[in-house]
Parts: C-alpha cells; structure tokens; sequence
C-alpha cells in the first residue's frame, strides 16, 4: 500500500478521492481543521507542515488551494498567498524527500480565461485573466522551474504533474452548478435559451481514474488538461435536470440582442445579470484531453458526461449534500 498525503484533504475533490483511494492505500490529511473522514488514517494541520514526515510518503496530491470567487470579493493578495506561496511549501518539502510522486491540482484558467479557436490545448501560451488564474500560473511556474533545477542535480525517480481540470463536479458540488439546480427545482425559466454554447466539464469519477493511473504507472511527467470527453451546453444541462427531478425543462428563447442590452443595463446598476456574467453563461470553453488518454493509452475516459452529471444532479437531493466539507 502506498501513503498518499492529501492537502485540502477534506475539500469536495479530496474527500470524493479519498473514497476512492482509502481501500488500497494509507491516506494522510492536511488541511485547516480536522473532519471525522474516517478514510484518514493521520491527520496534520498547517501549523505542523514542518513536522509531516514526507520521507514516509510515497505521493503528495496537493489540492488546496483558494478557488475562484465568481462574484470578485476576495483580495487579489489571497490568492496568491494560498495558490502560489502554500504551493512553493508544499513543493519545496517535497523535492527535499523520498516522495516519488507530486500531482498539482492548477486550472484550466491558469492558461486562459477564454479559448481561442476551437479547444483549449496544453501547448498555449497562458494568458490568466485575475488573480485565480495568475496565482495558479505562477505556482505552476515555479514547480517546472525547481523541478528542472531538481533533475540538473542528477536526481531521478521522481515524478512531477501539474493537472489543469475544467469545472470539476461529482457528489457534494458546491457553486454555479447548485445554482443552476436550484433555478431548474424552483421552476424559475431559463432566459439564455437562444445562446447555444459548447462547454468541457470534469466527472469527479474520471478525475479518480486518472489519479489512480499516475500513482501505479509510470505516465510521464508534465502539464495535462482534465476533462469529459463530450462537451455539455447550458441548455443541455438544464435539461438533463429537469429530467433527473422529473421536471419541465422551462427554456425560454428570449432575443440576444435584448439580452445583451439589459446585461449592460445590469453591468452599469449592478444587477445579478451583468455583461460579464453573460459571456461566462453563454460562451464556449471547450478543453482537449487527448494529450492524457494518449499518456494513459486509452481510448476514452471512462465516464461519460452524461452519466457524470446524472450521478451530480441526484446527488444534490441527498442527505449528503449537507455534510460540511471545505474546497
């Protein structure tokens, strides 16, 4: 069995990976405050970074991190202190270890806030729009530059990813996506029917796949885009809810020319539909995954968009979805 030390440990991607990994290895948390996930066999807070002993560990998976604020109210500073200065930490501790394995949990928007062409591909110049995107650049800069530095020394045996997921979801989701829920629950209208847009998405079980294939085989080091093989619409969505609840799907196919004007309106008395938060809802922002299935020698992923979101969607009206877990 492998020790695997998760940070963020008791987060929504980290306590989903934990049940997946708990069975065939022997899991360590970091993270703020202990949560009684019985999936940990030790615990560590922040304080006790420096008394973790990583020569035990045969893998880190680094997922904490401040997500992306969608309503712009964290300091631009925060970000950076968590995503880029903790990650330094954790990295450092690492690379001066007998750990073999180090996964970094980046972003999609580390390398652009909005695609250019048809897909989002590993080989694009990053161009971070924020503080999220460019605190995550910046950790995944300095990972690549000391894990070079690392490798120069002669040292081998060690494996470094740095993992850009799309919009990640699975059981205990928390975000845009419960709002979305909530609107479809309610019988509110979906207003943004016209706008047909193309989006990547990432099933928490194809991510756990994944992650189990960089700790057992020897996928080579580097940057990967995660994401479902097909791309889901706005619409589609909402669809694919109303029918998990057994609900009309109420898709209204208002003007986008109205649309757009009463989102400048909305932009200028600061109203929840904004100019800016339009082209999030409608635009396309589809991510390529073949430089990983080419890396695990596979085909497809092993679940599919659809099925991912079936198992999201009704997951949302169990018990579970009000257990306390922090990103």
């Amino acid at each position: 069995m492998k020790a695997l030390l998760l940070t963020g440990a008791y987060g929504v991607i980290g306590t989903n990976l934990s049940n997946a990994l708990k069975d065939n290895n022997t899991l360590w948390a970091l993270d703020i405050a202990e949560n009684p996930n019985t999936a940990y066999s030790r615990y560590f807070s922040w304080k006790e970074l420096d008394s973790i002993p990583f020569d035990d560990i045969d893998a880190v998976i680094h997922l904490a991190g401040k997500a992306h604020d969608t309503k712009n109210q964290s300091e631009a500073q925060s970000y950076f202190d968590i995503n880029t200065e903790l990650t330094k930490k954790v990295f450092d501790k690492f690379l001066n270890s007998q750990a073999k394995r180090f996964i970094f949990f980046s972003s999609v928007k580390a390398a652009a806030d909005t695609v250019e062409g048809d897909y989002l591909t590993e080989d694009v110049v990053p161009k971070p729009v924020g503080p999220y995107g460019e605190s995550k650049i910046a950790a995944e800069e300095y990972i690549q530059v000391q894990g070079a530095r690392y490798r120069v020394q002669g040292e081998e045996g060690k494996k470094i990813y740095i993992l850009r997921p799309c919009m990640i979801h699975g059981p205990w989701n928390k975000g845009n996506l419960n709002l979305l829920y909530g609107v479809v629950k309610k019988g509110i209208p979906y207003p943004l029917g016209a706008f047909e847009n193309k989006r990547s998405f990432t099933a928490i079980d194809n991510l756990t796949f994944i992650i189990e294939q960089l700790l057992e085989k020897n996928i080579p080091s580097g940057i990967y885009n995660i994401a479902d093989d097909e791309t889901l619409s706005t619409n589609e969505l909402i669809r694919l809810m109303a029918r998990v609840m057994n609900k009309p799907a109420l898709i209204w196919n208002l003007s986008p020319k109205l649309i757009s004007w009463l989102a400048k309106i909305g932009t200028l008395i600061h109203l929840p539909l904004n100019a800016e938060r339009l082209q999030k809802l409608t635009e396309n922002y589809v991510v390529s995954n073949e430089k990983i299935k080419k890396a695990l020698h596979i085909e497809k992923m092993p679940v599919s968009a659809m099925e991912g979101f079936t198992k999201t969607i009704k997951s949302f009206g169990h018990a579970n979805r009000n257990a306390t877990y922090r990103v």
